[in-house]
């Protein structure tokens, strides 16, 4: 499984680390996720999916089936 959000696409992303001499090494910035269970009312079933903390809150305010919808209509999330 691909370490991206679910629910926002969110990935990693690749950028510098920079020293006080201004060197600049390659490192990737990993997006903050954790795997979390939520409970669809209309379905009567469980699903677990990994989001990021971000998608949480917006889970949170709009609700999972209305942040399941917004994800399947961009790609993000095709399950059931």
């Amino acid at each position: 499984m691909a370490k991206a959000c679910e629910l926002t696409g969110k990935k990693a992303m690749v950028g510098n680390n920079v020293s006080f001499s201004n060197r600049k090494t390659k490192r990737r910035f990993e997006p903050n996720l954790i795997k979390k269970k939520f409970f669809l009312a209309d379905e009567n079933r469980e699903i677990t999916l990994t989001i990021s903390t971000s998608a949480l809150r917006t889970v949170n305010k709009i609700g999972i089936a209305k942040a399941l919808k917004r994800a399947k209509e961009k790609g993000y999330y095709t399950g059931k």
